[in-house]
């Protein structure tokens, strides 16, 4: 995400703000920290123009 994020030019303040999400949720996800919600990691994916594939594995 963070390489995403500063290959656009954008600040963590920037994707915040687009995302409307908080500033501390950004810098926790890119530290590795915190457990965001898939609605909080759909907006931002949504503003760095990049989606989520699910894949589910059939055990047996």
């Amino acid at each position: 995400m963070k390489k995403r994020r500063e290959y656009l030019s954008l600040t963590q303040q920037d994707l915040a703000e687009m995302a409307e999400v908080g500033l501390a949720t950004i810098k926790d996800i890119e530290r590795g920290k915190g457990n965001p919600s898939l609605n909080t990691i759909k907006k931002i994916l949504l503003v760095l123009g990049l989606e989520i594939n699910y894949q589910v594995k059939v055990t047996v």
